[in-house]
């Protein structure tokens, strides 16, 4: 990823500004991950500047000019870097660290300069001590010292040249805070509402597990994201639940044959391929359902775009197979396990993973018979694929024999897909599953 970059300073002697990037387009911030430069180290055209990450993947900036790194404006590890922040400043022959300006000076906090919230007026007031000794801290850092009643002159900074930062103040407790095991409870009055409940915060969660063994493992960015989305949908989505059975006897049949036919190709054929397949064919004979909630309206999609869930270390991507109701069952598996692959390496770009109108998650593989899966928003609907089991079934005419049986549960935004509508699409998809060859058609 090119860096971004902007002129700072008067006449000919102008450093340039090393912007954050925006590596998808509905960023709003990451993580400086890593330096990959020093200060007073010569870059060219296309070197590799640092580390970015995502919640989704962690990406290289690249130099798009020739210079020498003036000034590094954000710590690495810095988190919640918003784009088109400066995080570097860029000299040009000739120029020194002099030039950069008192616009970058230590007291100046790069990585909370975009923040559009105004500082509060006592937490401006604290930025000097009563002696009158300057306090370098972060706009944030210090409206969360005036929210929390927090003496920024009783804090050691941790960020660049001991800058008070977020985390610094987050910390800290006020003079006089007690540490409590609940939170305090209150009194709702006669005619009122009482507030909702709250999660309990660290500190009181670690307070009930005093003399405990444990380990603490931090959220990563990654790990942040998935929690705080799908507390989104859960709170949000007006989720509704539709459990079908698929008898899936002849597909892997059908399956067997045409890898046996196929095997010179090296493409090897799975039972996720042929889900994925069927879904989207699904979506293109019941097109109401191929929709997303966009707010105040529905919009319904053309194409079948279909997100598939794939486990990786500490969380999941959906990389989405686009137009998969053209696609051959050969080139939905081969693209895939490219995908999948990526995906478990965190390299998939961002387009290959947002979008989608309907999603699959197929924990099937992994032994679970069936479960209830969490819409992805703005996703319409996913659908939670179980395992193949064995099981005994009861014929029209009474006989009992004994078949391979897959359950399928569809999670629906009932503002997008009412009950009869999603009950012809799950329809749609069983035929498909317990026909194979129509998929081919």
């Amino acid at each position: 990823m090119p860096s971004r970059r902007s002129r700072i300073g008067k006449g000919q002697d102008m450093a340039t500004e090393i912007l954050m990037p925006a590596l998808s387009p509905t960023m709003a911030e990451g993580t400086l991950a890593k330096w990959l430069v020093a200060e007073g180290d010569r870059v060219s055209s296309g070197d590799l500047l640092a580390e970015i990450e995502t919640d989704k993947a962690t990406m290289e900036l690249e130099a798009v000019d020739d210079g020498i790194i003036g000034k590094l404006l954000v710590a690495e590890g810095t988190e919640k870097v918003q784009v088109n922040t400066p995080i570097a400043v860029l000299l040009e022959d000739g120029e020194s660290a002099e030039d950069i300006g008192a616009a970058f000076t230590p007291g100046h906090d790069a990585a909370s300069a975009a923040l559009p919230d105004p500082v509060p007026a006592a937490a401006a007031a604290a930025a000097r001590t009563d002696k009158g000794v300057r306090i370098f801290a972060s706009p944030l850092a210090r409206r969360i010292a005036a929210d929390k009643g927090v003496d920024l002159a009783t804090l050691t900074g941790s960020g660049p040249h001991g800058r008070i930062v977020k985390a610094d103040v987050e910390d800290a407790r006020p003079p006089g805070a007690a540490k409590s095991a609940a939170a305090p409870v209150a009194e709702a009055r006669p005619g009122t509402t009482a507030p909702a409940p709250q999660s309990a915060g660290a500190d009181q969660v670690a307070q009930i597990y005093d003399g405990c063994a444990y380990e603490e493992v931090m959220l990563d960015g990654m790990r942040k994201t998935i929690a705080a989305r799908l507390t989104e949908a859960k709170q949000t989505i007006p989720h509704f639940y539709l459990r079908r059975s698929v008898t899936l006897d002849p597909l892997l049949a059908f399956r067997s044959r045409l890898n046996s036919q196929i095997a010179d190709s090296g493409v090897k054929l799975s039972v996720n391929d042929f889900i994925i397949k069927a879904a989207a064919m699904a979506l293109q004979d019941v097109p109401d359902t191929n929709a997303v909630w966009a707010g105040d309206r529905v919009l319904q999609m053309k194409s079948s775009d279909v997100a598939v869930a794939v486990a990786v270390e500490g969380g999941l991507f959906t990389p989405v197979i686009r137009d998969a109701e053209t696609r051959t069952l050969s080139a939905i598996s081969t693209e895939m396990k490219q995908l999948a692959t990526r995906a478990r390496a965190r390299k998939l770009a961002p387009h290959e993973y947002q979008g989608g109108s309907f999603a699959v998650s197929n924990l099937g593989m992994f032994g679970v018979e069936s479960f209830d899966a969490v819409i992805n928003p703005p996703h319409g609907s996913i659908l939670a694929v179980g395992a193949g089991i064995k099981t005994p079934v009861v014929a029209e005419d009474g006989t009992v024999s004994v078949a391979t049986v897959m359950s399928v549960t569809l999670s629906v935004d009932h503002r997008v897909i009412d009950g009869a509508l999603g009950a012809r699409w799950l329809a749609a998809f069983a035929h498909y599953m317990e026909n194979p060859m129509t998929m081919l058609v």
